[in-house]
């Protein structure tokens, strides 16, 4: 693989940690700021904080509708600071898969995730770890992504389908198991996309939250599905989100004063999976790369006349983190614009939460364009677009990661047909 030859400032891990440390520090004094001054909700921080918490949380349930804005930013902060703990306990070296892991957790704790809908999936994580005798380090990331399966605790915990405490219990109880078998199942799927489905772990949280779901249903307990969404652009939030990324520019222009100039490098990267671009172009173009794609997905959010709700911050972010991990402007593009002229063509409103959503996930086939060129990658689009709006109502809204398991099936179903007919770049 072509490693591009880069001369920076060295950054310590407690440097790499104390960078991502402002991204929570900054939601949690914001978040308490908001709640005391904020006039539009009745809601204080205690009492969105507990609508947040005990929220069934499955697609689609937007927390800044459920808990407002200040109580949002704080389960962000939780969150975010839990994970920047584990990262600092079990001294994991700061790469691109866990720059990628920390936004999109942070990302989805905007909707979907809580501190109390996480920690069980973290338990089972551990538990099999210690099992396995093997190092909870080596299993961190896979857990963290694993919480795309969040949804289903609190689903059992808050849902009225048993007492209270049983149903908490069972709850806590389903996400241990979780936690328990996600890290087993995900190494063994990667095998059929074969690196070009870069959330990797959302085929794998498609996977067995089809299967939890359908044997609820086996059970008669039914998940009904929602669509809580914040309706109306804040521009406090707006306005923080293109901080956050001007000020991960400008960390990247500081660590290598090259940046601007070695910046053209990165598109030599197909983005297949492993593609760390801490390790191939160094901290300072990986950071003004993180920047710049989270300012062009902010803008294009807005450029459309979208709303900036939670499932959009998390779209967001999740770009944000994986352009540390693969993803650039180049083998992006060919995979948005089949699905925005996908959802052209069948009239759908591309401004909606939902297709702009579609629009920011897809970018996980972004190898697919990588290796075999836009006219695959806008093919591969069209297909996700088509896969995305509908397996939804397989897994039930269970899994966050939605647009995950539909790159997965379109990556997997578009290889073997690719290796016969099409030659890689």
């Amino acid at each position: 693989m072509y490693i591009h030859k880069y001369q920076e400032k060295e950054l310590h891990k407690e440097q790499k940690l104390k960078i991502l440390f402002i991204f929570p520090l900054t939601f949690m004094i914001l978040g308490i700021l908001f709640s005391y001054f904020d006039g539009e909700t009745n809601l204080t921080l205690s009492s969105g904080l507990k609508n947040i918490l005990s929220s069934p949380s499955i697609l689609i349930t937007d927390f800044l509708s459920v808990g407002g804005i200040g109580s949002t930013f704080v389960n962000v902060a939780l969150i975010s600071f839990y994970n920047l703990y584990l990262l600092k306990k079990y001294k994991l070296r700061i790469n691109g898969l866990i720059l990628a892991a920390f936004m999109t957790v942070m990302g989805f704790s905007f909707f979907g995730k809580n501190i109390f809908n996480i920690i069980p999936i973290y338990m089972g994580g551990y538990l099999y770890s210690y099992h396995k005798k093997i190092d909870f380090k080596d299993i961190i990331v896979s857990i963290m992504f694993a919480t795309a399966l969040a949804p289903v605790i609190s689903e059992i915990s808050f849902s009225n389908m048993l007492p209270s405490k049983i149903a908490i219990l069972l709850g806590i109880g389903v996400g241990i198991f979780i936690g328990f078998i996600i890290t087993p199942l995900a190494s063994h799927m990667v095998k059929f996309y074969d690196g070009y489905n870069i959330y990797n772990l959302g085929f794998t949280a498609g996977i067995l939250g089809t299967i939890l779901t359908s044997a609820l249903k086996s059970l008669d307990i039914k998940i009904e599905s929602v669509n809580i969404l914040y309706l109306e652009n804040n521009i406090f939030l707006i306005l923080i989100l293109a901080a956050m990324f001007i000020y991960l520019i400008c960390i990247g222009i500081s660590v290598n004063k090259n940046t601007l100039n070695e910046y053209k490098h990165i598109f030599n990267y197909s983005g297949r999976v492993v593609t760390d671009y801490t390790f191939l172009m160094g901290y300072g173009v990986t950071f003004f790369n993180m920047g710049l794609m989270g300012l062009l997905s902010l803008s294009f959010v807005l450029l459309i006349g979208g709303v900036v709700n939670g499932p959009v911050v998390a779209g967001i972010f999740t770009v944000v983190g994986f352009s540390a991990f693969g993803k650039h402007i180049k083998n992006c593009l060919p995979i948005v614009l089949g699905v925005i002229v996908t959802a052209l063509f069948l009239g759908r409103d591309i401004s909606s939460t939902g297709v702009i959503i579609t629009v920011l996930f897809s970018t996980t086939l972004a190898p697919i364009a990588g290796v075999y060129g836009y006219k695959i990658g806008f093919i591969a689009g069209i297909l996700h677009f088509l896969l995305a709006t509908n397996v939804g109502i397989i897994h039930g809204g269970v899994n966050l990661y939605n647009n995950g398991f539909a790159g997965g099936l379109v990556a997997g179903f578009l290889l073997p047909i690719l290796d016969a007919f099409v030659k890689r770049r």
